[in-house]
């Protein structure tokens, strides 16, 4: 597996405070990764670091650069989009393409106003005459129109509707993800794009709890559901988180079969979104 992302002994302090604690993982090329956590987690230090917008202690490398002394050779095929709009409110649709197209030299300013054409913002608007999901929208035709081999999305649908979400998600799918792009995308909304996702990385206070592919979680865990009769001699079997749901008791296994828990209960490989709580609650107990 070719590497994107190198990241070995990774580390960040603010102060006292290690919001990065000797963090090592690895995003191979071609994958569309899931870095997900609460509040607080780690996440945004950690990407800070993989763009070069803040020093950090450890190894680190991001397409073979190091993005503390070749931040510049790095950002020419990193894309990067945040959850905030900084696009200035008194900017024109048509002036964003002009800036893009003189500062990028993989911006193709003919398929963003491709992208646009297929929208309805009109290229002589200015930001502050758009919505917020038509603003995600021109971030989007922006980031589509550059060639670039990382792309690392940071909440990009914080606050939009369904319908804005769903579409900017099939539109990243359908017109620009392909084996050569990896994406790294931090969202809370999990449950919505956990089919995406190819890979995740838990992250809990500065740690990773879970590094996995989607195929690996799949052979590794089981979410069993039992009888609060049966809850008993399933417990004997050391599931690392419960809830009770509707009278009956869900329980997490790692490392145990399907064929030993299903005469007990219903047996199933859990979400992504139930394993992260799972995981999560499961690290606050332990």
């Amino acid at each position: 597996m070719t590497a994107v992302i190198e990241a070995r002994g990774l580390s960040k302090s603010y102060g006292r405070h290690r919001a990065l604690d000797a963090v090592s993982f690895t995003v191979g090329a071609g994958r569309i990764v899931g870095l997900i956590g609460p509040n607080g987690a780690g996440k945004t230090s950690a990407l800070k670091a993989i763009l070069g917008l803040t020093p950090f202690e450890g190894e680190l490398r991001v397409l073979g650069f190091d993005p503390r002394s070749q931040r510049d050779e790095l950002m020419r095929q990193v894309n990067f989009m945040a959850d905030v709009a900084v696009l200035p409110r008194w900017l024109r649709v048509r002036q964003a393409l002009d800036y893009c197209a003189g500062v990028h030299p993989r911006f193709d300013r003919a398929r963003a106003a491709d992208f646009l054409a297929r929208t309805d913002i009109a290229q002589g608007s200015r930001v502050r005459e758009l919505s917020k999901g038509m603003v995600t929208q021109l971030h989007l035709a922006l980031i589509m129109a550059i060639d670039a081999r990382l792309l690392v999305l940071d909440e990009p649908t914080l606050g939009l509707d369904l319908l804005y979400r769903r579409k900017f998600y099939d539109t990243l799918l359908n017109d620009y993800f392909d084996r050569e792009r990896t994406i790294l995308l931090t969202t809370h909304q999990v449950e919505e794009v956990e089919n995406l996702f190819t890979d995740v990385l838990f992250i809990e206070r500065g740690r990773l709890v879970l590094d996995a592919s989607v195929e690996v979680i799949a052979g590794r865990y089981r979410q069993l559901t039992v009888s609060a009769e049966q809850s008993a001699r399933a417990r004997a079997l050391q599931p690392f988180y419960e809830r009770e749901v509707f009278g009956r008791v869900a329980m997490f296994f790692d490392g145990r079969s399907e064929a030993e828990l299903r005469t007990l209960g219903e047996v199933r490989t859990p979400s992504i979104a139930d394993l992260f709580v799972a995981r999560m609650q499961g690290t606050l107990q332990s």
